[in-house]
């Protein structure tokens, strides 16, 4: 009898026959630029994760890290879950720091710190926004903001510099996006489409290194993106990019290019010319519908996207080449990050989902 097959070996070879195994490239640019033989690096097994936190008790919908300058300290990662828990978990020890109770119970669908792992603000389905103080072993909610949304549309957050944000979240009527300034929660706008967009889906507030107005992306229920002055309160411009409603976007600023997944089998990049103008750029076919989530790496070099079909997707940002499909969770994945950490070498991906386990990945460090 031969050797056993390993777990990951194992559902690589039903990845393979059930014909999935042909989105798996685990050959990155670098290797590329070397000529290495490829069809000896497709053959490997995708890896397995570094390590997987388990006791949420509950779906994980929101994952947030806060690792940089912790290097001597604690590097954490927050994560938001359907009992209405944050958890703040210490990467260092793998245990939970603390379990933070502020939403009565209702899903968590966003959480982020505020420049501080000492401040954290928390989206809930009870339609609030809660300002948590954590300092010194605290776990107070200080003030929070009613979103009068029913809907599943993640807040966003810019930080304005000088101790003042701008958070956007969806508005009572059901197509609206509300702004506010932070701390003071002194409405800045309120921005509604004339035309019938549908609910918002998703957010991403974004400041030009020209200084201009703060822009804010959006994506509806129609399945298009649209781009917002907010100053002006004025659409500058929008694109159809789905027949289904917009799960989630990104922006690369550098590269003037976003990215968007929806329920269906693709992954559709866009970008913005000179005259704030959106265009379809690039479209990846997917094997298997529904993006729940995605996100750019710090370093532009890396998307990850969060697959209905139990799977985290990794590609080339540049060229939305497949890299790599990692499989290990048993139900939807819902989210993905990307760690700060300041030493390259030691970010992590980290993905959520709904079997209640966050799994831990070291993926394309050195590209």
């Amino acid at each position: 009898m031969g050797p056993l097959l390993s777990l990951s070996q194992f559902w690589f070879l039903c990845e393979t026959v059930a014909g999935v195994g042909s989105e798996y490239l685990s050959v990155t640019a670098a290797a590329e630029e070397r000529n290495v033989n490829t069809h000896a690096a497709m053959a490997l097994p995708p890896p397995d994760p570094q390590f997987v936190l388990r006791g949420t008790g509950a779906p994980v919908n929101t994952l947030h890290f806060c690792c940089r300058n912790q290097e001597q300290d604690k590097p954490l990662l927050f994560s938001g879950s359907a009992n209405g828990a944050v958890h703040v978990w210490n990467l260092r020890t793998r245990r939970t720091e603390s379990v933070l109770e502020g939403h009565g119970g209702a899903s968590v669908l966003w959480v982020q710190t505020l420049n501080s792992r000492d401040a954290l603000i928390s989206q809930g389905r009870d339609l609030r926004v809660c300002m948590w103080d954590l300092a010194e072993g605290r776990s107070v909610v200080t003030d929070s903001i009613l979103t009068e949304s029913v809907g599943f549309c993640q807040c966003s957050l810019l930080d304005r510099e000088g101790g003042h944000w701008l958070l956007a979240v969806p508005g009572a009527d059901m197509a609206a996006v509300r702004v506010l300034d932070l701390p003071s929660k002194t409405p800045v706008c309120t921005l509604k489409p004339d035309a019938k967009l549908g609910m918002p889906m998703c957010l991403k507030l974004w400041q030009p290194d020209s200084g201009s107005s703060p822009l804010l992306w959006a994506g509806y229920e129609d399945g298009s993106v649209s781009l917002w002055n907010l100053s002006e309160r004025s659409l500058l411009s929008r694109l159809a990019c789905h027949a289904e409603p917009v799960m989630s976007l990104d922006f690369d600023p550098g590269k003037l290019r976003g990215v968007s997944g929806s329920s269906e089998k693709a992954i559709n990049s866009w970008t913005l010319d000179g005259q704030q103008s959106l265009k379809l750029q690039d479209s990846v076919e997917l094997v298997n519908p529904g993006i729940s989530h995605l996100c750019i790496r710090e370093d532009r070099r890396i998307l990850a996207t969060a697959g209905w079909d139990h799977r985290i997707r990794l590609l080339g940002w540049k060229k939305l080449k497949p890299l790599a499909v990692l499989q290990y969770h048993t139900d939807v994945v819902q989210c993905v990050a990307f760690s700060d950490h300041d030493v390259p070498s030691k970010r992590l991906m980290a993905a959520g989902s709904k079997d209640q386990r966050i799994s831990f990945w070291s993926v394309y460090n050195q590209i």
